[in-house]
């Protein structure tokens, strides 16, 4: 049986692919193999650095998937194939030639209600310190990050939060004007 599931992908810095442009075309690629199958694509983003300053701009789009693996399963796929291009987990929110979120898995919250909420509720500058030691879903800060929310917009604009009932649409248009601004197309 199928589930479906929404990806998050950027890179700011290149791979053995080429630019972050690139890379992410090529882990497009990698992503339509065996129990992974590609349903939509975003438009590119050109978004800056987060946090801010922190490194050259990223490249950001948003992928709806169909698979047969389960979402931890899914996780360890969707590493091996960060790793293939390069990506060493060394410093939290780094720079990186790919980078490959789960955001949403059916209406899946893992591991719990509870330990959502304790994730998404964490001060900015302990996430920037701090990873869970399991997954995490909904991502706790998808409706903080316009970098994700506006490749969503382009292929899952009515997706709802498990969670909060909150559509992507909806998440995208609570955050601040400057913030909606922020992810350009290219």
């Amino acid at each position: 049986m199928s589930s479906f599931g929404l990806l998050a992908l950027g890179g700011n810095l290149p791979s053995q692919f080429g630019s972050p442009i690139q890379t992410l075309q090529e882990a497009l690629i990698h992503l339509n193999r065996n129990a992974v199958h590609i349903r939509a694509v975003s438009r590119f983003f050109q978004t800056p650095c987060f946090p801010k300053g922190a490194g050259p701009d990223f490249i950001n789009a948003a992928v709806t998937i169909e698979t047969e693996l389960s979402a931890q399963d899914l996780i360890t796929e969707l590493h091996k194939i960060e790793s293939t291009f390069g990506r060493q987990r060394l410093t939290r929110w780094g720079t990186r030639p790919l980078d490959i979120d789960l955001i949403g898995f059916e209406t899946e919250v893992l591991p719990n209600a509870s330990i959502w909420t304790h994730w998404r509720d964490l001060p900015a500058e302990q996430q920037a310190q701090m990873a869970p030691a399991e997954l995490i879903l909904p991502h706790p800060r998808l409706q903080d990050r316009a970098f994700v929310l506006a490749p969503l917009l382009d292929i899952a604009p009515d997706w709802k939060h498990p969670v909060t009932g909150r559509s992507v649409a909806q998440m995208f248009g609570d955050l601040p004007n400057f913030a909606q601004k922020e992810p350009r197309p290219l």
